[in-house]
């Protein structure tokens, strides 16, 4: 699929970096270090404007290594773009350790997913179907 793209960043575009690689990383456009004290949140700008075709969504997800090296993850995880929006792309970074954290210029600060989806019609009934789980919330299907 293509998508159209507009780069105001200093970095090249995302790119998958193996062949079986589901998102691309996002790089920080900034032009100094952001620090991030303990529990704060801000919005990191990547300098990338996208359209993506109709039934299509990019999700942005927290980076793994981020994550487990630094504290780092992201606060609506994963965040939608819808495939109308045009602005740009802001990760919403939080760091959840104890120490200040530090986001460098073009560092790799999320990944993002293009997923296909489908709108859905509400059709109101007075009833479910039955199933096996039935009304079974969290932890109700056991630990196995």
């Amino acid at each position: 699929m293509k998508v159209k793209v507009i780069n105001r960043s200093v970095n090249a575009l995302p790119q998958y970096e193996t062949s079986g690689s589901a998102g691309m990383d996002l790089r920080a456009n900034i032009d100094t270090p952001i620090q991030l004290e303990s529990l704060e949140r801000k919005i990191i700008p990547t300098g990338l404007f996208i359209e993506l075709p109709e039934g299509y969504e990019a999700q942005i997800r927290p980076r793994s290594g981020l994550s487990i090296k630094k504290g780092l993850s992201l606060v609506n995880s994963p965040g939608t773009i819808d495939s109308d929006y045009r602005g740009e792309i802001g990760v919403i970074m939080i760091n959840l350790s104890k120490e200040t954290q530090t986001i460098e210029p073009s560092e790799r600060v999320a990944q993002m997913v293009i997923a296909r989806y489908e709108q859905s019609t509400w059709y109101e009934v007075v009833e479910l179907s039955d199933s096996e789980r039935g009304t079974g919330g969290f932890g109700s299907t056991g630990k196995k």
